[in-house]
């Protein structure tokens, strides 16, 4: 994996300093370095990001519906036999 280099203002942002907001995001589990990648995105690449993650889950939300159907099927014609 390719180390990435930060910016001194990127940085300032992964390695807050205490009592900040960034510091008790980063304590709370926040992964300041994707937030930093995503703002090295232009807002339309932010966008199309979202809209790509947008359509990823709709497309899943059918799949679980679909699965969630054929074991109710499954279900139905072993009891019924």
């Amino acid at each position: 994996m390719d180390k990435v280099e930060y910016t001194e203002a990127e940085r300032w942002l992964i390695e807050p300093k205490p009592g900040t907001a960034a510091a008790r995001a980063r304590d709370f589990g926040v992964d300041l370095s994707l937030t930093v990648s995503n703002l090295r995105l232009t807002p339309e690449e932010r966008v199309r990001q979202l809209d790509e993650f947008q359509a990823f889950m709709k497309e899943l939300r059918k799949a679980v519906i679909k699965a969630k159907q054929n074991a109710r099927h499954r279900a139905g014609t072993q009891t019924s036999r």
